[in-house]
C-alpha cells in the first residue's frame, strides 16, 4: 500500500482544483466564441393566421393541393385543440386548410411560416409544395408536440397578390390534438446583413457520397427537393446518419463583378465541405486528409466562407454543392442566414456588433 503524506494530498487536491478551473475557463471561452459569431435574426409578424381554418378528420394526400374543394369541411379556430371544438376523444389524422393573400410588398423578404405548437406530428404544404415536417407519422411514429414549428417559405412558390393555400397534415396519438398554441402567422426574418443573393428555400438533395456531385455541370434532375434551412430528418431522410449532398444553382447579377463576397450557410449538423462551381471554397470539421474531426461542436457554428472575386461568375449560372456528414441525431443545413453578402457589408456588420 502506498502511503501519501499530508503535503502530497494537499498538492493533489490543488492540482484537481486547478484542472477543474481550467476546464470551466475553456467552456466559458468556447461558449462566448459561439455567442460572438452567431448572426442575430429577429422575426416580425406580417400576416396573422389566428382565426378560422377549414378542418377535416381523416387522411388524403390530395388535400395538400390548392385545387381541392374544401367548402364542405368544418370550420375550426386555430390555435386551439380540436377536442375543444366538437371533436372530443378523436385521435388520428386530420387536415387544416387556410387561404391567404401575400402582398407584393413582401417580395424580396425572407418569409417564415410559424405554426406554434402542434400535437403531435405535422407536415406542411404551401400551394401543394411540402415546406416542412416535425415528428414522424405512423408506422414509425414519434411525437414533436413540444417543438416550435418554423418553416421557411421558398419565394419561388409564393403567388404574390393572389390566393396561397396553406395545408397542414396532423397526426395525434392521444389526448389533445391539433394546432394547439402560439402566435401563428407569416413572419419576416430580419437581420442587419443586406443579402445580395438569398439562397434559402428549395435545394437539390441526395443521400450518399460521391465527389463527382460537386461539379457544376452535373445533371441533378432526379435528386430530391429539400427546404434549406431545415433538418433533413424533418423532410426526406428519417433516422439517417452519414453523408449527403446539397446543390443549388443561382444566377449572379452582373453587378457582382469584381467584388468580394461571403457565403453564409447558417448552421450545419455536423460537418461540411463547400464547393462553388466545382472549387472547394470552405469547410468545417474535416482534416486536410479528409478525415472527420474529433471536435464534436461543429453543429453550433455559423458557417461564413470568404470568397475571392473570381469565384463567382457574374451574369451567369453558378452552382453551390455542399457535402455534409452527420454523426448522429438530426442532420443537415438546419438554421440561420443563407445567402451571399458583400464583404464590406459583412465587415461593417461585425464591427457594429463588437
Amino acid at each position: 500500500m502506498v502511503h501519501q503524506t499530508k503535503h502530497e494530498i494537499q498538492k493533489y487536491k490543488k492540482q484537481q482544483v486547478k484542472r477543474f478551473i481550467i476546464l470551466i475557463q475553456v467552456f466559458i471561452a468556447s461558449t462566448l466564441t459561439l455567442l460572438a459569431y452567431n448572426i442575430d435574426v429577429d422575426y416580425e409578424r406580417v400576416i396573422s393566421l389566428k382565426g378560422e381554418w377549414k378542418f377535416m378528420i381523416g387522411d388524403n394526400m390530395k388535400w395538400a393541393g390548392s385545387e381541392h374543394n374544401v367548402s364542405d369541411w368544418e370550420n375550426i379556430y386555430a390555435p386551439s385543440t380540436w377536442e375543444d371544438q366538437g371533436f372530443p376523444g378523436y385521435d388520428g389524422h386530420a387536415w387544416y386548410r387556410k387561404d391567404v393573400v401575400i402582398p407584393e410588398n413582401l417580395n424580396g423578404f425572407s418569409l417564415v411560416l410559424y405554426l406554434g405548437y402542434i400535437d403531435d406530428v405535422d407536415e406542411v404544404f404551401l400551394n401543394g409544395v411540402k415546406i416542412g415536417k416535425k415528428g414522424s407519422f405512423p408506422p414509425n411514429y414519434w411525437t414533436a408536440y413540444n417543438t416550435e414549428r418554423k418553416y421557411i417559405i421558398p419565394s419561388d412558390i409564393i403567388k404574390f397578390n393572389q390566393k396561397n393555400t396553406i395545408a397542414v397534415r396532423v397526426y395525434d396519438s392521444q389526448l389533445q390534438g391539433g394546432i394547439v398554441k402560439g402566435d401563428i402567422g407569416i413572419y419576416t426574418s430580419k437581420n442587419d446583413l443586406p443579402m445580395e443573393v438569398r439562397l434559402e428555400g428549395q435545394w437539390k438533395f441526395r443521400l450518399g457520397d460521391n465527389f463527382a456531385w460537386k461539379q457544376s455541370g452535373l445533371d441533378d434532375g432526379d435528386w430530391r427537393t429539400i427546404i434549406v434551412p431545415g433538418y433533413w430528418e424533418d423532410q426526406v431522410a428519417n433516422y439517417y446518419d452519414g453523408f449527403a449532398w446539397y446543390r443549388k444553382t443561382f444566377k449572379a447579377p452582373a453587378s457582382m463583378s469584381g467584388n468580394r463576397y461571403v457565403l453564409l450557410l447558417g448552421k450545419i449538423d455536423d460537418l461540411d465541405q463547400v464547393y462553388l462551381n466545382g472549387k472547394l471554397v470552405g469547410g468545417t470539421g474535416f482534416s486536410t486528409e479528409n478525415k472527420v474531426s474529433p471536435n464534436g461542436n461543429e453543429h453550433s457554428y455559423d458557417r461564413f466562407y470568404y470568397l475571392n472575386a473570381e469565384d463567382i461568375k457574374p451574369g451567369a449560372i453558378n452552382t453551390i454543392a455542399v457535402r455534409v456528414y452527420d454523426r448522429g441525431g438530426e442532420g443537415g443545413i438546419y438554421s440561420g442566414a443563407i445567402g451571399l453578402v458583400n464583404l464590406k457589408d459583412f465587415v461593417a456588420y461585425w464591427r457594429k456588433k463588437q
